[in-house]
């Protein structure tokens, strides 16, 4: 109630509540009628999406094979969780040595002759990316395992002995029974790329491709000092969050519904 309600509901109501006398419906107006921060929605769909999207599907193939009896799992598990225990902070500062104009890959290219000049891959939309891609993957991946090996391997076995291949097993009978779990993390991974902030201020460029919707909010509230309209593009991130969730879970209900461990539902 004090740590999440109040501070929604008190966010809700500054929304409505402009500094202008503009109406309590202003700071809407003002935000869809401005196209500098109407970009700002397409910026962060153009970042957060292909990085949700990426980070489930590498995770599902990652995940069967890790879901068996494989050498080192724990150690693998161990090093998948090291960006997430670094943060987003720090990757994007690694990675501005590691793909900097200077840095060893681009010094790498360059010296076996691949390219000629250095690749733009910072301060740009494809840095915010590969940022995203890096401290979101292991979190989509850990959920995609839990939910896999919660899946009857008896299934497959019993698909086998009727003459279906691997291939056939995993799109007929382990695909549709993980698409609801993969709803799930699909939906948390977008919302923790959608929110990105520090990777698009360090790896990206602000003022342009990668001038996201909490960039927007946080120059708003404190370069211009304009809270209630701050508080308008919060609100505003909140409720696409939700049009997306809310689209990913219709369609999640018309997936599989029964239970994974025995098949039956």
């Amino acid at each position: 109630m004090v740590l999440f309600i109040y501070p929604a509901l008190y966010g809700i109501a500054l929304s409505f509540q402009p500094n202008d006398d503009i109406g309590f419906l202003g700071n809407y107006v003002t935000f869809f009628t401005d196209p500098y921060l109407f970009d700002s929605i397409g910026n962060t769909f153009r970042i957060a999406l292909p990085a949700a999207v990426i980070n489930v599907l590498v995770a599902i193939p990652l995940a069967v094979i890790m879901r068996g009896m494989v050498r080192g799992k724990r150690t693998i598990n161990t090093i998948l969780i090291i960006p997430i225990s670094l943060g987003t902070v720090l990757v994007a500062e690694g990675l501005l040595t590691y793909l900097g104009p200077q840095g060893w890959l681009n010094r790498t290219l360059m010296g076996i002759g691949v390219i000629d000049e250095p690749l733009q891959l910072v301060h740009n939309i494809w840095g915010v990316i590969i940022s995203l891609i890096i401290t979101g993957f292991p979190f989509a991946f850990l959920l995609t395992l839990s939910y896999i090996t919660g899946i009857n391997p008896k299934m497959e076995e019993a698909a086998s002995t009727l003459g279906a291949g691997p291939w056939r097993r995993f799109t007929r009978i382990t695909l549709p029974l993980l698409a609801p779990g993969l709803a799930i993390t699909f939906c948390l991974t977008f919302v923790l790329a959608f929110s990105v902030f520090p990777s698009a201020v360090l790896l990206g460029n602000p003022a342009g491709d990668s001038h996201v919707l909490s960039i927007a909010a946080s120059q708003t509230a404190f370069q211009q000092y304009d809270f209630p309209l701050a508080s308008t593009i919060s609100v505003i991130t909140a409720v696409v969050e939700l049009i997306v969730v809310a689209l990913v879970l219709w369609w999640r209900s018309h997936m599989y519904r029964g239970s994974s461990a025995d098949g039956k539902g």
